[in-house]
């Protein structure tokens, strides 16, 4: 058996992976005796998670793979990173990354002072002076030709290298253009300058992370360093910085300012907080192997905090039993437990036994994706081969409970597909500007701490925004009939206590609307309001009516809809929702040029009243009489108040009732003006008996009372 390991981390393997090129002679060199050929080693990779989409001829004779490496495996996205998932595949001993720092000359450390330790944990820096500044060859030129890699100066192709090799972001700044001599990380002061390396001048926020001189800032720390400090021919003396940033603090950061570098990329999921030291050492061998010498040790800034949130992590405890219980048996039969420890202390992590088959695993600090006993026990799935386990169906011990709205949101999907309507699903996010034009109170709406981008900044409050770019994207492709509808959660209150109800939304919009019922110009209104009278209908409510908005108190009409074409939705006294045309500049945004109807439920007010019981009744033997009655009421009076008045007379016979016909004279000549004609037909019929005229004269007596009772004026 083999379940669903951890649904939060399965659906992050779907956001937005790295593709990058290893170089197969620069894995080989790293891990010595790797068995496989290179098409080999490929299939065995992408079977471990660590995908290779494809594998190319390189220079050197061996292989350019193209691998796409999901955003939580940052650990991956460099050489030595996969060369360490290639022998734990294959049980091999994957030697360390050495440095030669031996040649230090003075003892003396570079000043820095980091005034934001929780946004920067840890910051080395070590000078270099004397250097030659030129083009790169040997290694570096030859790998960065294989690899696509555009050379600058050894300088500054050295940090990229290291990044290719273990996948820590540095940076080299020209010393002598420190001033001060001296670095200091802070927050940017508000309206602070900064011209980026790209050549752009950009506006720095105080939300901003900077590295910084004695007098301005020199680096957007973590994404992208300044024009002025940087590498040019006549540099002679470089100051090698190598850092560990929070990763919240760079991705917003980034976002800000529109930004995505290699560097943000890496830090924003979370950097190796040990791994500056060996990073500095690699990017100083590199550049001194064109001349020049160390001027001093390591300085090493780091912040405790950060230490024990990263690299000191707690252990993890894993349990044997629980990994037998998760991952089943294997397909050769095979017990698990003994494949665990070598795959756990492979990945790098640190095992003490405890009681009763339990290890207390101590995890890697370049593994920050790792923080429960789920993700081991998924890790260990992982590298053992998922093709290698048993082909069971999953054990079910538990009972399957129907949700208690689940039969009411079925007679709803039923109805509306009956209608032509088709079901869609939008996004759970939208717009801070579409939020405020569709939330029902603008107070209410939920931001995003760390939103996916400005178009999806807020959970949404209601499910018109989607509802609207549906419409939208079908009839600006092509597709002149659109009828939708959603069911789905809605957002309200703020960060710290955010409520959740459901919510149906009803779309109408294209050549559907236009030929629905007639060519009148409000048809499709009337269209959109039938659709949800069958809703209603769905329900046992006493008494469902249609009004026209009043601007006081509950009935405040929305923001979205056009003011005339309008209907709140009510039901035993309780407003369930809106619906009308939406409105013209909302349509404009969109794009759309002909009108849309919406309409949107509260759900959790529609599901406080039953379904309503199909009840089966005799066909009555007995002839059916129709009676018309012309009325003349004043334009205020409503059809709700009118149908109310007729309903409360509560004849037995009375089966059915409708208008035929509304007249309005415009010269006020046969009906006066500010009034209309209005012609109900009602059918009369008894179950039991046939209705005399007695009987027929009294209920035609008592249906014009109760309408003159309204303001009606029988019609001569």
């Amino acid at each position: 058996m083999l379940p669903l390991l951890s649904s939060l981390r399965i659906a992050t393997l779907n956001i937005r992976s790295k593709t990058m090129k290893i170089l197969t002679s620069w894995l080989r060199e790293m891990l010595p005796g790797l068995p496989a050929d290179d098409a080999a080693l490929a299939a065995d990779l992408t079977l471990r998670g660590i995908a290779v989409d494809g594998v190319f001829a390189a220079p050197d004779g061996g292989s350019v793979f193209e691998m796409d490496i999901t955003t939580n495996r940052v650990d991956a996205m460099n050489h030595y990173g996969v060369a360490r998932e290639a022998a734990l595949i294959y049980g091999l001993t994957l030697p360390p990354i050495a440095a030669d720092s031996a040649n230090v000359t003075a003892t003396e450390l570079f000043r820095v002072e980091v005034q934001e330790p929780a946004a920067c944990g840890r910051f080395t820096a070590r000078v270099l002076r004397g250097v030659t500044i030129r083009e790169s060859h040997d290694d570096v030129g030859n790998r960065f030709t294989a690899l696509g890699v555009k050379a600058i100066s050894n300088a500054v192709d050295a940090s990229n290298y290291v990044l290719q090799q273990m996948g820590q972001p540095t940076h080299a700044f020209d010393l002598d253009r420190i001033a001060g001599g001296k670095i200091i990380v802070r927050l940017a002061r508000a309206s602070e300058k900064l011209v980026t390396l790209d050549g752009v001048e950009r506006t720095l926020s105080p939300e901003d992370l900077v590295i910084a001189d004695a007098e301005k800032a020199i680096s957007l720390a973590g994404i992208l360093g300044g024009l002025e400090t940087s590498i040019t021919p006549q540099t002679r003396n470089i100051l090698v910085e190598a850092a560990w940033f929070d990763p919240d603090r760079i991705r917003r950061s980034a976002r800000r300012h529109l930004l995505h570098t290699d560097a943000s990329h890496r830090f924003e999921r979370g950097a190796d907080f040990a791994a500056p030291p060996l990073a500095s050492a690699l990017v100083c061998e590199v550049i001194l192997r064109d001349g020049g010498s160390l001027a001093g040790e390591l300085t090493d800034v780091r912040s405790e905090d950060a230490a024990r949130a990263t690299e000191a992590r707690p252990p993890v405890e894993l349990r044997l039993a629980e990994v037998a219980r998760m991952l089943g048996g294997t397909a050769d039969g095979a017990s698990l437990s003994p494949h665990v420890a070598p795959i756990l202390t492979g990945l790098g992590c640190k095992l003490s036994h405890a009681p009763d088959s339990t290890f207390q695993v101590h995890l890697p600090s370049w593994r920050l994706d790792l923080a429960r006993e789920i993700d081991l026990i998924e890790e260990i799935a992982r590298v053992y081969g998922y093709n290698r386990f048993a082909d069971t169906l999953p054990a079910f011990r538990g009972v399957v409970t129907v949700a208690a709205t689940e039969p009411k949101e079925s007679a709803l999907r039923e109805s509306l597909l009956g209608a032509g309507y088709n079901e869609a699903i939008s996004s759970t996010f939208c717009s801070t500007a579409a939020a405020d034009c569709f939330a029902a109170q603008r107070g209410q709406v939920v931001a995003m701490g760390n939103p996916l981008s400005q178009e999806a900044g807020v959970l949404r409050p209601s499910l018109l925004p989607g509802m609207v770019e549906m419409l939208a994207h079908n009839l600006n492709n092509g597709k002149d009939k659109a009828k939708l509808f959603e069911i789905g959660t809605v957002f309200s209150g703020s960060a710290e206590r955010v409520e959740e109800r459901a919510s149906l939304a009803i779309g109408l919009t294209g050549s559907t609307a236009a030929t629905a019922l007639h060519e009148a110009d409000g048809a499709p209104f009337f269209l959109m309001k039938g659709v949800v009278e069958s809703l209603l209908a769905r329900f046992a409510f006493t008494t469902v009516y249609f009004d026209a908005p009043v601007a006081t108190g509950e009935a405040l009409p929305p923001a979205w809809i056009e003011p005339d074409r309008t209907a709140r939705i009510v039901a035993d006294g309780r407003t369930l929702g809106w619906m009308g045309e939406l409105i013209g500049p909302v349509a404009d945004r969109h794009k759309l040029r002909q009108p849309v109807y919406l309409a949107e439920i509260a759900l959790n007010r529609m599901f406080q009243a039953e379904l309503r019981s199909p009840v089966a009744k005799e066909i009555s033997r007995y002839p059916a009489v129709e009676r018309d009655f012309s009325f003349v009421f004043s334009d205020e009076t409503t059809w709700a108040r009118i149908a109310s008045a007729i309903t409360g007379l509560a004849i037995t016979e009375l089966r059915s009732f409708s208008p035929q016909e509304i007249f309005r004279d415009a010269k006020g000549e046969g009906v006066p003006k500010g009034k209309h004609a209005l012609l109900v037909r009602m059918l009369f019929q008894s179950g039991d008996r046939t209705l005399t005229e007695p009987e027929l004269q009294d209920f035609s007596d008592r249906v014009i009372a109760a309408l003159t009772a309204v303001g009606g004026e029988l019609r001569g």
